[in-house]
């Protein structure tokens, strides 16, 4: 390792983390050493891997491996979606019991892969580059089951959990730490071509199944139960539940994608 790969290490403590971490697996696994050398151990910085695993599930016939690679360290080079990551490597590891090691959304995590999938094509959709941003979208969906639209604005410290069939529209914004299951939509309600999709506020936690539809605001750190049918804007700090959705209490916690507490007749983490 060279002085300044040595250095940025110094400075990137989940970088740091998840290289020692691939080393442990290679000691307790050497069946795993080609593949964790190939995603983390080659490369000197958590972009580089990412751009490398991004472009590595992404590639086709169509758009080889190596010329994905190169959108993606463009699309990564300011470092705004490396930050990105980052948070949602972290909200991960805190919010999903099945997660033991950082390693393991940046290699088998579909949730997480395919967020940074989706933060490449909503840089090349801002820099009016629309045709190769919805390519990473279609490979997105084709590869991953997840289909998000190039031009939905997603914040930092997001957690999709198993995250097969999640839907998320081309005006839906999507706060800092939110947590969401699997088959989650935030749809439309037609075929308005304006602003029409949900506004999902900061800390909000949505349950499986949930479909949340319309340009309405879900307020910062409410709780969607699984299944429910959102219609209507919802107030800060509460719970819905129902289809329609209404209101059944408070949210119960401050913080409730970060308890993941789904039950509708406690509080947050009681």
């Amino acid at each position: 390792m060279s002085v300044k790969e040595k250095a940025v290490r110094s400075i990137d403590p989940v970088w740091d983390r998840m290289v020692d971490e691939a080393h442990a697996v290679v000691r307790e696994e050497p069946l795993m050493g080609g593949m964790l050398h190939a995603g983390i151990l080659h490369h000197a910085s958590l972009e580089a891997a990412l751009s490398y695993r991004i472009s590595q599930k992404l590639a086709s016939a169509d758009m080889p491996e190596q010329m994905l690679r190169e959108l993606c360290d463009d699309a990564l080079a300011d470092g705004t979606i490396g930050q990105a990551a980052r948070a949602d490597l972290a909200a991960v590891l805190d919010r999903d019991p099945a997660c033991h090691r950082l390693i393991q959304p940046m290699m088998y995590f579909k949730g997480f892969q395919a967020v940074q999938a989706h933060r490449v094509a909503h840089w090349l959709w801002r820099n009016d580059r629309e045709h190769l941003a919805y390519f990473i979208q279609s490979r997105t969906s084709e590869v991953f089951g997840i289909d998000i639209h190039p031009g939905a604005k997603i914040g930092q410290g997001i957690m999709i959990d198993h995250a097969h069939s999640i839907v998320i529209g081309e005006t839906a914004v999507v706060g800092d730490n939110v947590s969401m299951l699997h088959s989650v939509t935030l749809g439309g309600t037609g075929k308005e071509d304006d602003d029409r999709h949900p506004k999902i506020g900061d800390g909000v936690l949505i349950g499986a199944g949930a479909k949340v539809l319309g340009n309405i605001k879900i307020g910062n750190c409410s709780r969607i139960a699984a299944g429910s049918v959102v219609l209507e804007e919802v107030p800060p700090c509460k719970t819905v539940a129902g289809v329609p959705a209404r209101i059944v209490g408070e949210a119960g916690c401050a913080q409730p994608s970060v308890t993941m507490d789904q039950l509708l007749n406690q509080g947050c983490g009681q």
